[in-house]
């Protein structure tokens, strides 16, 4: 009897240790995160900010309407292949602006590279090509 009622309490305070540390802490409210208002984005950089930040390292704004068709254009003339694929061929040129503004190493290799997608390969001849189109026009900041 003795064993049973020992058992017993060893039982019930080592369910009574083991319920304290395991409950969860409360889920946050949307209430108790930081506010963002008037900040211009979640992690506080104002548009300004952020215009500010691409100018100084020399990448355009993404292009829309007639700039955006005149830069898929521009590129198809050089590449038709990488041009099909509008949406990754205005990031490359983008982050290819950033690449000339920097004088990267390489460039020509670069642009190869950001401008061959899955099944479309662009050649060093053609980055050459199209880093001087987009030095003419695009990249001008």
């Amino acid at each position: 009897m003795r064993t049973r009622i020992t058992t017993a309490a060893v039982i019930s305070v080592l369910l009574t240790l083991t319920a304290c540390g395991a409950e969860p802490e409360p889920e946050k409210r949307a209430s108790d995160k930081p506010s963002t208002q008037g900040t211009g984005t979640a992690d506080g950089v104002t548009s300004e900010q952020q215009a500010s930040a691409r100018k100084a390292a020399g990448v355009p704004e993404e292009p829309t309407g007639a700039e955006r068709a005149e830069l898929i254009a521009t590129i198809a003339k050089v590449a038709p292949d990488a041009a099909k694929h509008e949406e990754k061929a205005v990031l490359g040129a983008l982050n290819q602006c950033a690449a000339i503004h920097a004088k990267a190493p390489k460039l020509d290799w670069l642009a190869a590279q950001r401008f061959s997608y899955k099944g479309v390969n662009t050649s060093e001849s053609q980055g050459k090509e199209l880093n001087q189109a987009l030095k003419d026009g695009f990249c001008k900041v």
